[in-house]
């Protein structure tokens, strides 16, 4: 993160203490998941992938390695086809998916990721790692390996 960048984190950090106390969870997740998706776009245009955006999330999240239907994408990130499609029409024009027909369905198209979207997705994986490893460092690995444990049963109930 650029010094900049990190001194805008540690003020919004800051703005929010004040409050704390009295904000429900669902808030603080959301801040700290805007805090991180922050920084992450920040390296990410820093490693040469200025153009990818937050809401890039939902086909990059959920996209299978060996590629998915745009309908399964759409139901794993909780958005209508609609929405995914334009994501993908955009993600396509950047480089970074690619429509292929469908063995089983030559109707069907599958969406992969092109050489240009695997790297992309790397290097936010390596980024998320990073970040999760500086928190993990301010807090303690043990505070850390609970609150995932914690996220991960909230998230299959």
């Amino acid at each position: 993160m650029s010094d900049s960048g990190h001194v805008a984190a540690v003020r919004e950090r800051e703005a929010w203490k004040v409050h704390v106390a009295e904000r429900p969870l669902p808030a603080l997740l959301d801040q700290v998941k805007e805090m991180a998706v922050a920084e992450l776009h920040e390296r990410l245009s820093e490693e040469g992938f200025a153009e990818i955006r937050p809401g890039h999330g939902c086909v990059f999240r959920f996209i299978e390695p060996d590629g998915s239907r745009l309908t399964d994408i759409a139901d794993r990130a909780g958005l209508t086809k609609q929405a995914v499609g334009e994501v993908v029409s955009d993600l396509e024009a950047l480089g970074h998916v690619e429509r292929r027909s469908c063995p089983d369905d030559g109707r069907a198209k599958i969406i992969h990721l092109t050489d240009s979207g695997r790297e992309a997705v790397a290097a936010a994986e390596r980024i998320f790692a990073d970040i999760e490893r500086r928190w993990a460092e301010d807090v303690g690995e043990r505070r850390m390996a609970s609150l995932r444990a914690t996220l991960t049963a909230l998230a299959e109930r």
